[in-house]
This record gives structure tokens, sequence and C-alpha cells, in this order.
């Protein structure tokens, strides 16, 4: 593994830890699942909170954070089951386990500062580094062989859609002819060369989201969990969702309401609850989420 060591890692500091305690209405025998665990911030807070007949399970795609996570609760907590797959896969882990229904889920769909912060993953801007953007390290395809071996077009539908830029294909023309493209600093430098200096790097960061989303399939992995997650809550169990951008809160705002109009939840968070001033001046990364909540009826 590369980077930091675990030993020197501090557990991941989570995103409206209170508010997902409260929601998530954590009961001590109860079987939750942590959908993307990361480094550990919100397991070690359910675990906190479980008893000893309790369960966590805790997902993530991540070797380094599963690593990380296991090595710093693994040893203080019995009930505790770590599994490396996509939270869209939940129904073949609970099969798996043997397990029919859960009290609770949570999914907070932010990158975690362990990525964000890594000098060789390539998640943010500010690092130069290659361009590799991959949650699950064990598959091939990066950004950088993304970008390559996508056409102009390509490249345009994927910085709109995913990333909801309007010059997409101001910028998907630039790249396209400064191909071959491999590390940050280079598409850094492209977005640089064909945008306006005003507010440019939300435009950056817009372009990163949007092929970091297509790299790792995000969006159609929630989709495919928000299509079956309720069949494997119990009656009165609670899903809670922490998202970080439009896209993803447009999906789990919609199934929310679907699944409330067919009487089959019932939703907790009239409007998505925030970080106080007090978290964000703690943690900067917290000003975008949102978190919603709804409970099985």
């Amino acid at each position: 593994m590369q980077g930091t060591p675990i030993d020197n890692l501090p557990i991941h500091v989570p995103v409206l830890k209170n508010e997902v305690v409260s929601f998530l209405h954590i009961q001590p025998d109860g079987i939750y699942i942590d959908g993307t665990c990361g480094p550990g911030g919100h397991s070690k807070i359910i675990l906190e909170n479980l008893s000893s007949r309790g369960t966590l399970i805790s997902i993530d795609v991540d070797q380094e954070a599963l690593e990380i996570c296991k090595n710093k609760l693994s040893s203080s907590f019995n009930n505790f089951h770590l599994k490396k797959n996509s939270y869209s896969n939940i129904p073949s882990i609970l099969k798996e386990m043997g397990i029919k229904k859960v009290k609770g889920i949570i999914l907070d769909l932010g990158l975690s500062s362990l990525q964000l912060d890594s000098d060789y993953r390539g998640f943010s801007y500010k690092n130069n580094c290659h361009l590799d953007m991959r949650f699950d390290q064990s598959n091939e395809l990066t950004a950088a062989k993304l970008i390559n071996n996508s056409t102009q077009s390509e490249l345009a539908d994927i910085i709109y859609h995913n990333g909801e830029e309007r010059r997409s294909r101001a910028i998907a023309k630039k790249i396209s002819h400064s191909l071959p493209i491999y590390n940050v600093q280079e598409l850094v430098n492209v977005i640089t060369s064909c945008t306006p200096p005003n507010k440019r790097n939300r435009t950056i960061a817009r372009v990163f989201q949007a092929f970091r989303i297509a790299l790792n399939n995000e969006l159609e992995k929630l989709k495919e969990f928000l299509s079956n997650y309720i069949d494997y809550l119990e009656k009165g169990g609670r899903i809670v969702i922490i998202s970080f951008h439009s896209l993803e809160d447009r999906l789990v705002k919609r199934n929310f309401k679907t699944f409330s109009e067919n009487g089959l939840m019932k939703i907790l968070t009239k409007k998505p609850i925030t970080a106080s001033i007090e978290e964000v001046n703690d943690n900067s990364r917290s000003k975008s989420a949102k978190l919603r909540c709804a409970e099985k009826t």
C-alpha cells in the first residue's frame, strides 16, 4: 500500500455524525449496514451504539479504506463484518450471510479525506499525479485510459451529464485536441486554457467529478441500490443517505417520494439536513452534504 502507513491514519471524520445517529435511530440489538464505510467514521459511531447482540456490516470497494477500517475497529468490536464489495450488491451480500432484513442502512456518497488528500490517486485537482480516480484499485480502467480512449462527443457527454457543466462541448474539444493526457495537472491546464477565470475552480471540480462518476459507474450503482434496498429493510427500518451533489440528491429525493406516494415509506426529512455552521468551520467538506432519511412503513 502506498502513502501514509495505516497506523498513522486517523479514523475519517464523518459528516453529520449526530444527525446520522438521531435519524438512523439505532437499536442496540439491530442489524445495520454501512454501505460506504470508507475508513470507518460512521461505522465506529454505529458500533458504539450497538450491544453485543447487534451487528454491523460495513461495505466498500476501496481496499485501502477497508484496511484502515479493519485496523482501527476490528480489535474493539466483535459484531463487525467487513465486505469488499459495492453497496449496490447488498442483496447478494445479505444472502451470503443468511440475513433477510436489517434495521437500518446508511450511505455516505462523498469522497473520504483519505481519497481526496491522496497524492497518488488523482481524485483532487490540487494534487499532481497520475489520473487514476478508481475507487476499486483492482479495476484496470483508470480516468486517464477513459479520457484517452473516448471520442470528443463521448467526452462532452460525460462532462455534461455527470458534471452538469454547460461548457462541456468546448472543454471536450480542447481535451480531445490535447490527447494523450496522463496526469492531473495536464487535465487542469487544458481546462484552464479554455475557460474564463471567473469561478474556474468550480468548473475544474465539475469536470473532475464527471470523469470520476463515469469511471466508477456511481450513478448506475446508486440507481441499482435505490431499486431494491426497500426489500431488505425491516418494517420501521430506516434508510439514511448523505449526498454531495445534485445528481445524487435528485435520485434519492425522487426515490423517497415515489415510495412515500405508494405507501411504502415515510419521509422523515421534508427538506435535506445540512451541516451546522460549527461543523462546516471544523470540516469544510461538510458544507455540501445533504442528508435525507425515510422509514419503511
